[in-house]
């Protein structure tokens, strides 16, 4: 049975409630231990809120299906009453993934699902701060992670798009992008092709200048980075094709040419696969020693406390973390 860890994320946002609606759905097929790193008194007050019956133990017990055990690494409660983005909650935030990562790495859970964080929230509490992938690779000590979202529409039609750059200025990207940074990305998006069981892992790189640079016209990057990156990993026997212009490449992605697309920063890639699943996609932070997941969305300061929040994409998470937790014990 998958033992998964779910952090709450900032309290005054939406990810308590996502997370716990999510528990309750995902708990019923009694295929995973679901452990809830967050704040206790917090967690049983929504719980009761939102008449989810969840049987929430606030102990170190074994949690079972039908029992959601419930930790938190603070030692004390939360107020109930805090301002939305309040330097407690954003602190405690990345207590908890912090305590997450670490329960993962000493191998006491399979897998980690992070709710929503605020970036802005965490940096004006006083913490240096990036985003919750480039944390969770510093704990875990390691510089080769991409992020890969995913995600399918109502149709089933997949997107799966990997960032080669992730949180930066659009100024500073093609200074971050490297032969060694791009090859390391492709890697990891043909080995997420494989962990999700799929029968073919075809990369497809985007360029990124219009039109992949139009031969050096619009731009050097995909003689000189990009294009030395794709040969690279095919003389590796990994089945990528690029560099090629974004807007045609994640058509053809779309419609099932292509198992994953490489995008070359952030926007390049989360415009399309937010288009095609905004409710259903999936931050999935490849190439850590663990297994994290988390919902392709903020925390929502408009409609937190509300009652109203879609736990659709936190969801998607828990059962992605799931399947991968299981696939990675077979033999």
């Amino acid at each position: 049975m998958a033992r998964i860890g779910i952090t709450l994320g900032d309290l005054t946002g939406i990810g308590p409630e996502v997370a716990l609606k999510a528990v309750a759905r995902a708990q019923e097929d009694g295929q995973a231990q679901y452990t809830l790193i967050g704040d206790p008194e917090h967690a049983h007050a929504l719980n009761r809120k939102l008449a989810l019956n969840l049987a929430l133990a606030s102990d170190e017990q074994q949690p079972g299906p039908d029992k959601i055990q419930i930790i938190t690494p603070l030692g004390y409660t939360l107020p109930p009453d805090l301002a939305q983005g309040a330097p407690e909650a954003a602190r405690a935030a990345v207590a908890w993934v912090r305590d997450g990562a670490e329960r993962c790495l000493r191998g006491e859970l399979d897998a980690l699902v992070t709710a929503p964080v605020n970036k802005e929230s965490i940096v004006r509490a006083g913490i240096a701060f990036v985003g919750q992938t480039e944390m969770l690779s510093q704990i875990a000590f390691t510089t080769r992670t991409a992020m890969m979202l995913l995600g399918q529409d109502d149709r089933g039609r997949w997107l799966r798009v990997a960032l080669v750059t992730t949180h930066l200025p659009l100024k500073a990207v093609a200074d971050a992008l490297t032969v060694e940074k791009v090859e390391t990305t492709i890697g990891l998006a043909a080995q997420a092709c494989r962990d999700l069981g799929l029968p073919r892992a075809r990369v497809g790189v985007c360029g990124l200048n219009p039109h992949a640079g139009e031969g050096g016209a619009l731009g050097s990057e995909e003689r000189t980075i990009i294009g030395p990156a794709v040969l690279a990993a095919q003389k590796l026997n990994i089945d990528a094709v690029g560099p090629m212009s974004a807007d045609a490449l994640f058509y053809h992605a779309y419609r099932g040419d292509y198992d994953a697309v490489l995008a070359m920063y952030h926007d390049q890639g989360l415009a399309p696969l937010k288009m095609v699943a905004f409710e259903q996609g999936v931050n999935w932070t490849l190439g850590l020693p663990f297994i994290r997941t988390s919902p392709d969305h903020g925390t929502a300061y408009d409609i937190a406390g509300r009652g109203k929040a879609n736990p659709s994409s936190m969801l998607a998470a828990i059962q992605l973390a799931k399947q991968l937790a299981v696939g990675s014990r077979r033999p």
